[in-house]
């Protein structure tokens, strides 16, 4: 004899007086034999199957907040990152591990901008037709690929020319006097601080500049608290 499952349909009635006598699953258990089918309805509690949907496993990512290391400001001082730039920072670190970098560079910053995709910043850099496959691409000329066996820590550790960047962004955002958060686009101004690093050259190499770059500025004068 061979049984099979067809469904399982939850009932509930609109009306709420009769919701508790009606409230119940139809289990519909075929079982097929030789002399002929017979159908078996049995029913069960609403409320288990509802408790085994909500204790599904769940996937997370772990997230890393950007850390800065200006000593001089005190911590309660410091402002906050935005939602915004702590995920485009998070996705960075994440590009680095998928390009099996021991490090996270201000190159993986600006692909993490890009991957995040919904700040101001991102929206600028595909406007100009810098795109995450073209930066991605750029990096991998620029610094080569990693060892095929080589596996990246969780959170891979900053470069110092990445670290410098957040420092400026951070410093930046003292610098002007408003409140509000640190946005993407002070992370991605930072990483164009930094002359000499990948994240800079790569930004060069599809014709971002300084009057690009002080374009951009002006949006977070622009929009002054906006979370950007």
């Amino acid at each position: 004899m061979v049984a099979q499952s067809l469904c399982s349909i939850p009932i509930i009635p609109s009306h709420s007086s009769q919701r508790e006598s009606f409230e119940h699953i139809l289990c519909l258990n075929l079982s097929t034999s030789f002399v002929g089918t017979k159908l078996l309805i049995q029913p069960s509690s609403f409320n288990l199957v509802a408790s085994k949907r909500r204790s599904s496993p769940v996937a997370t990512i772990s997230f890393s907040l950007p850390t800065t290391k200006i000593e001089e400001i005190a911590a309660d001082k410091k402002p906050k990152w935005s939602e915004r730039a702590i995920k485009s920072f998070a996705m960075g670190e994440l590009e680095a591990r998928k390009l099996k970098l021991p490090n996270t560079g201000g190159e993986d910053v600006l692909m993490g901008i890009l991957v995040e995709g919904t700040s101001l910043a991102s929206k600028f850099l595909r406007e100009n037709g810098i795109t995450l496959m073209k930066v991605r691409e750029e990096s991998v000329k620029l610094l080569g690929k990693s060892d095929l066996f080589f596996f990246s820590p969780e959170h891979p550790p900053l470069t110092e020319s990445a670290q410098r960047a957040l420092d400026w962004a951070v410093k930046e955002k003292l610098k002007s006097g408003e409140n509000g958060e640190i946005t993407t686009t002070h992370l991605l101004l930072g990483v164009w601080s930094e002359k000499e690093a990948a994240g800079h050259k790569i930004l060069a190499s599809f014709g971002f500049d300084d009057e690009k770059a002080k374009e951009l500025a002006k949006t977070v004068s622009q929009f002054g608290n906006c979370v950007l």
